[in-house]
């Protein structure tokens, strides 16, 4: 009954209402009041700041700036080879498609299409291909970046829902990852197409990327797509392409054959910006 009243709860809260608050409340900056609010955070979740690039917590003009903070820069290596982490958090789900069904959590799966807002074009370049899924917690760097050198082929917005995309709600709340809001960027790598998808979620107030800037808010109520063709965007191995303001989770896709994680990476495995993810 308990776990009844809580999947109820996620489905009746105003979600972009919200988000949309929090959007807000995160972006003031009366002296006194972001101040507390990012001493109290630091201290609830525990967070590391002594690897930021500003460890002061009050040199921030406002929430949003501390909670996408940016870190010294020997803080987070970048592997030289194979594929690195794009972000700090840790492992949600990861191994390959089956056809174009993909694992969420305990009996839960996916669809591959809805997850790429149905485009059977896009579907194709993934099927039978690899996933890694991979969640951000409050307490992480937000800021999302390339795990191989890309050109960026096409960006899509999809609107949906803002569940929460914590480790409850991927085991209870059927397609997820599928009818959470989301931005698709495809990106043409040595390992072929590869899909970087941001996935919202609530109280994510804002999801950007470096060449956009932000996609929301507004939410929108229809798909969107974004074409680069005539202007290249092309991003080197270890740059940032974007960032959540708030948390929420990233899902990498790659097509059948082209990678193959390391086999000490499983769900639940807390992993770093930079670190490999991959042989070779």
């Amino acid at each position: 009954m308990k776990s009844v009243l809580a999947l109820l709860f996620v489905r009746l809260v105003p979600q972009h209402g919200l988000s949309n608050l929090v959007f807000r409340l995160t972006r003031i900056r009366t002296r006194w009041l972001k101040n507390i609010l990012i001493k109290r955070f630091i201290a609830w979740f525990n967070v590391d700041m002594s690897i930021a690039l500003e460890p002061d917590p009050c040199a921030y003009k406002d929430f949003n700036s501390f909670f996408t903070r940016p870190l010294r820069k020997d803080a987070r290596p970048i592997c030289d080879n194979g594929l690195c982490c794009p972000v700090d958090g840790a492992i949600s789900q990861l191994g390959h498609i089956d056809q174009t069904r993909i694992f969420q959590a305990k009996s839960h799966h996916y669809s591959l299409n809805s997850l790429l807002g149905g485009s059977e074009t896009l579907t194709s370049k993934f099927v039978n291909g690899s996933f890694c899924t991979i969640y951000l917690s409050p307490r992480d760097y937000h800021r999302i970046h390339m795990p191989v050198d890309g050109t960026l082929n096409e960006m899509i917005y999809v609107p949906g829902k803002l569940y929460s995309v914590n480790t409850y709600t991927a085991e209870t709340v059927p397609d997820l990852f599928a009818v959470n809001e989301r931005v698709i960027n495809i990106f043409e790598t040595e390992h072929g197409p590869m899909a970087l998808i941001l996935v919202g979620a609530i109280n994510v107030g804002s999801m950007e990327t470096s060449w956009h800037g932000d996609v929301t808010p507004p939410y929108g109520k229809t798909i969107n797509r974004w074409k680069y063709e005539q202007d290249a965007v092309k991003l080197k191995r270890g740059e940032e392409m974007g960032r959540f303001n708030m948390g929420s989770t990233i899902i990498l896709l790659f097509p059948e054959g082209k990678t193959d994680w390391l086999s000490a990476l499983s769900a639940g495995t807390t992993v770093q910006m930079g670190q490999p993810l991959t042989q070779n």
